[in-house]
């Protein structure tokens, strides 16, 4: 484990996730190398979601890790290890009220701070590598009509140094990163359902049907599905496309 990531800087990207991907494709490079834009055109969120960033503003940058034997189903083990090492340096900064908003946005009370997107590359049933996509609200304070949203610096009331805190960033990633083959769910699972956004909370959710019912998040099945308590004691698991938190 090398001490710098290889960092490819852009100017402007349509998506880091597109740029890292196809560079990946087209030559061997080493693990964690890192693409950084000043201004990302078309950042996507988790299904598809449109993402508003001031260029210079905030971070956004992929990074790619590369596995030997990771089996497909263990999939959820990368989500969990991503967001743990966001956490783990956001908490560093003192931000309260830290949450995982699953399967991985990054919370802050209920104020959306960070979204992170993960692509992986199979090859048969093992995952060959993933593109870590992560747009982080730095130092932008003002959000057109984007609901809950929030910045480090509309939270701390101060700027940050996007350079210094990037390399924090690769540095949580690569110790949560380390050796993730073999740390086993059980293992990884309690530290990510404690930190679970609205766990054990009457919540409102809405199924891809578009039905609305109420519910409690009671943690997450070693699938990466979300478990929620339904009415009469009923326990349901929900995967990522099917189940969305609405309050």
């Amino acid at each position: 484990m090398g001490e710098h990531s290889q960092i490819i800087k852009l100017d402007a990207t349509d998506s880091t996730n597109l740029y890292l991907r196809s560079l990946a494709r087209a030559k061997n490079l080493e693990d964690y190398t890192c693409v950084v834009a000043r201004a990302q055109e078309k950042g996507r969120g988790q299904m598809g979601t449109n993402w508003q960033s001031q260029p210079g503003k905030n971070l956004t940058f992929s990074v790619l890790k590369k596995f030997e034997a990771l089996p497909a189903e263990q999939q959820f083990k990368i989500n969990i290890a991503v967001s743990l090492a966001i956490y783990d340096a956001l908490n560093k900064l003192n931000i309260l009220n830290l949450k995982v908003k699953w399967p991985n946005d990054i919370m802050s009370g209920s104020d959306k701070i960070c979204g992170i997107l993960i692509e992986n590359v199979l090859k048969g049933q093992a995952i060959q590598n993933s593109i870590i996509g992560i747009g982080l609200n730095v130092n932008q304070t003002e959000f057109n009509k984007l609901g809950k949203v929030a910045s480090l610096k509309s939270i701390l009331g101060r700027s940050l140094e996007l350079e210094e805190l990037l390399q924090k960033l690769l540095a949580r990633l690569k110790f949560q990163l380390h050796d993730i083959e073999n740390r086993t769910i059980e293992e990884l699972l309690p530290q990510y359902a404690k930190k679970l956004f609205r766990k054990d909370k009457p919540s409102t959710f809405k199924d891809e049907k578009g039905e609305v019912f109420m519910g409690f998040i009671r943690g997450v099945s070693h699938q990466g599905k979300l478990v929620l308590e339904l009415e009469d004691q009923i326990f349901r698991e929900f995967g990522l496309k099917e189940v969305f938190l609405l309050s």
